[in-house]
């Protein structure tokens, strides 16, 4: 991670020395989305959403753990047969439960869609206010200073946040 940052740090400071001439500003995205109400209702949605879907998965992994309690206490009275049905079952709900999850929380799960239709709007909006703005001040270069892309340190006088957030009509 330290390499990685001085790596990051040196190739920004070769680039200012050689593209001097060019214009820099800073963002930060993070700031800019606390100040936006529509992004913070999307993230109480999504928390709610979440909380909700991860209830059910719970459920059924409780229903799961039971189901094995109640085997294990009874399993020196079942025959072979209602041992391997009730294992069965077992599997068969924790097989429901991680399909559950993988079907809410999973890398194309549900969450993932809700979160790209709710947050992809506000997210091009706010790049094209951004861009608009390097357009008409002659930025080349615009960086988020929330990032992990190795700023070690940027100026407030390049930050642009606040005049995104005005441009978004979120005076602040």
């Amino acid at each position: 991670m330290i390499k990685k940052i001085v790596i990051c740090a040196v190739c920004v400071f070769c680039g200012l020395l050689e593209a001097s001439a060019q214009k820099f500003a800073l963002v930060d995205m993070d700031y800019i989305f606390r100040n936006i109400p529509a992004y913070e209702r999307a993230n109480e949605q999504l928390a709610q959403v979440s909380k909700k879907w991860q209830a059910e998965v719970d459920a059924l992994t409780t229903e799961a753990q039971t189901l094995y309690k109640n085997y294990q206490n009874e399993v020196v009275f079942l025959s072979k047969e209602q041992k391997q049905a009730r294992q069965d079952a077992i599997m068969e709900k924790e097989r429901q439960a991680a399909e559950l999850k993988r079907k809410y929380f999973g890398p194309e799960g549900e969450l993932f869609k809700k979160r790209t239709s709710l947050m992809n709007p506000i997210q091009e909006e706010v790049y094209n206010a951004v861009k608009d703005i390097a357009d008409l001040r002659g930025y080349q270069l615009v960086l988020d200073r929330a990032s992990d892309a190795g700023i070690i340190f940027g100026s407030p006088k390049i930050d642009i946040s606040n005049e995104v957030l005005t441009k978004l009509g979120y005076a602040n």
